[in-house]
Order: structure tokens, then sequence, then C-alpha cells
């Protein structure tokens, strides 16, 4: 077998925001500037860094970019009461709070709060429901980032096997519904699946987002599969792995994503997507 193909999703997601910053040059002759709203609560690294580099993406493309940084004590009814603010501010055409929150805040509150026109994350149950019924949504971000890693490898989806390792709101239920929309038959797999290799060994298409470095090794992988792998772990070395390992799968797999340069950068770049789709929207372009 030849080595497989590594699925640069870097370079995909550069392609995408190339066409993203053509339609804010055009929208912007007709007086729209797409906005999007970052609300950070608390100083969790991760989630300073995750804003950061939203807070570029928006500079790269001519968005309007505010990030309102909230100290970790502030009380539920502040990010309310903000979250509101946002919902009715005209240049905000997107609001996105970052998570996790600090443990005092419940999140649902606050994801129920965002308008779901404004509901870039996808994360609203209005924008869920309309997902698992098949109606037009904002999608979460990084499942439609995984749908559009598979189609640019030039596989169908249409009548293939498709197999999800997680079941997280994030990203393996949604992403679940996103393959049967593209009307691929799906089987999900998690924590208390007992024969997860076999069952994973029949995927032609093989999505993973369990969260455990290295655990799905080519044992689990049919011959020629594309395997995606959403996983994002820290080892104790620094170096970041994901949920595949890399070195032994790549042998027998087909197309394949790297971590990091993976699904990694498809993240921001559907968010940004969202938040332009928005803006067309709410000003009655679309």
């Amino acid at each position: 077998m030849t080595a497989a193909t590594i699925i640069n999703g870097k370079q995909i997601s550069e392609e995408i925001r190339e066409g993203i910053a053509l339609e804010v040059q055009q929208l912007s002759k007709q007086g729209v500037r797409p906005g999007l709203a970052v609300v950070l609560v608390g100083d969790d690294p991760a989630s300073h860094v995750y804003v950061r580099n939203k807070e570029k993406a928006c500079h790269d493309l001519g968005f309007y970019s505010e990030v309102h940084r909230l100290p970790a004590d502030s009380s539920q009814e502040e990010v309310l009461a903000l979250v509101d603010k946002l919902n009715k501010q005209s240049s905000i055409h997107g609001i996105l709070v970052q998570l996790p929150l600090p443990g005092h805040i419940q999140e649902k509150a606050v994801i129920d709060a965002i308008a779901v026109e404004k509901d870039v994350d996808g994360f609203h149950p209005v924008n869920v429901g309309n997902l698992v019924i098949g109606d037009d949504s904002l999608l979460p971000c990084t499942p439609a980032g995984v749908i559009e890693l598979i189609k640019r490898t030039g596989v169908e989806i249409s009548g293939k096997h498709a197999v999800v390792i997680g079941r997280s709101n994030i990203v393996g239920k949604p992403v679940s519904l996103l393959l049967q929309r593209e009307n691929a038959t799906v089987t999900m797999c998690h924590s208390r699946t007992s024969n997860m290799p076999e069952i994973a060994k029949q995927a032609d298409i093989l999505v993973v987002a369990i969260g455990r470095a290295n655990m799905i090794d080519a044992s689990y992988v049919k011959p020629g599969a594309v395997i995606i792998d959403v996983g994002m772990n820290r080892l104790e070395n620094g170096k970041l792995a994901g949920d595949v390992d890399f070195a032994s799968v790549k042998e027998i797999s087909g197309p394949i994503t790297p971590v990091p340069g993976g699904v990694g950068p498809m993240t921001i770049t559907m968010l940004m997507k969202n938040t332009l789709l928005a803006a067309k929207r709410l000003s009655g372009i679309e």
C-alpha cells in the first residue's frame, strides 16, 4: 500500500478564509461589516489562547471584533446582562461565550440567553434542534469543519459506513448528525461500547473525539479508511497528540488528519464562516 494522504487542515482552512475575505469585501460595499463578540470569563490559559486566535482571525478577514474579558468572580447575572446587551447591538452578528465557564456560572443558562440568530457556536437548543430535524441552522464549528475536511479528500460520504468514537454534545453527537445528513450510515461508539475495535474496523470513515492520547491504533482501522482525529491532548513532554496513534495508523489508512494541523485550524475558520452567514442573514442579504 502507498503511504496515506495527509489531510492538510491548515491549507484547506486558508483556502476557505480567502473566500470569506472576498465576501467581506463585497459586503462592505453594501455597508455591512461582519461583527463577532467573544466573552471570556476568568483566566483559563487555553481559553486565552483560543480567544487571541479568534481575535486575530477577525482582524485578518476584516471583521469587526469585540472581546469582553471578565474577571473569574463575575456573577452569572453580570454575564447574562452582557449577553443581553450584545444581543441588541446591531454591529454584532455573532456572539461566542468561551467555555469552560467558572463553576458558579451555569453554561446552559448563558448559552440559552444568546440570540439564536447570533449563536455562531451552534450550541443553542434551537440550533441543535434544527440540526437534528435537518432544518437550516448555524452549525457547530468543529463538526462542520470535520465534514468539510472529509469532502475535500474527494471521498464520497453518501452510502459509506461512518463510525464516530465519542458522544459529546460539542463534537460526537453533532458530527454524527451531519454525517447522516450527507447520507452516511452512522455508528456511534463511546466509553461503554464493548467491542469497539471490531466496530471501528468496519468504518469507511472514522471520526475520533474521545480525548485520550494515541488510543486508536491500527487494530481499529480498516485499510484505506478516512481517519479524522479531533483529539487534542498535551503529552507529558509538552507536545500535542491526537486520539489516533498517527504513526501506526497512517501505514494502513486512507486520507488522515495530523495533530496539530488537521481539524484544529478548521474550527476558527468555520466560526468565521458562521459569523459571515449570520451577518448576511441579519442584514437581509441572504
